[in-house]
């Protein structure tokens, strides 16, 4: 369906996430290499001795790491036509639900909530989660509005 048929966009929303995306396997180099990138270091994150006497019995990503995941591995459950790019146009909810371990392989999905007329555009709310493969809990929960032209 094309990007700009509100009406068909919102007629195709459904309750069901989509299925599960790709995976990323999360590891140590890359958790350390996102703390020089950002300047964080907290040591649940980079202090592997210390994180494993910790709360989360191991070193544990950090929560901005996974959630920048989101460009690789969300794929919204529709296809549409005739966009020529997508916008992070923001979030409505951004909520940090469970620890990701270090290692651990990743894998998300998404749903369409609604489609709305903006400008020369389409905005598209969309909620996503990001899971540890085998859990049930999400690690990140993120309803996110994705501008498409």
């Amino acid at each position: 369906m094309r990007f700009d048929d509100i009406d068909a966009i919102n007629a195709s929303i459904s309750e069901d996430f989509s299925d599960w995306g790709p995976t990323f396997e999360m590891t140590q180099e890359k958790v350390n290499l996102f703390a020089e990138i950002t300047g964080d270091h907290q040591w649940i994150h980079i202090d592997v001795e210390r994180a494993n006497a910790g709360p989360f019995g191991g070193p544990i990503a950090h929560g901005f790491f996974t959630l920048s995941l989101m460009a690789s591995i969300v794929k919204l459950p529709l296809e549409l036509e005739g966009v020529s790019n997508g916008v992070n146009y923001g979030a409505n909810k951004l909520r940090f639900l469970s620890p990701v371990p270090i290692p651990s392989t990743l894998h998300a999905r998404s749903r369409v909530i609604k489609a709305e007329a903006k400008g020369h555009g389409t905005l598209l709310t969309s909620e996503a989660t990001i899971h540890v493969v085998g859990n049930d809990k999400p690690a990140v929960l993120y309803e996110m509005l994705t501008l498409m032209m």
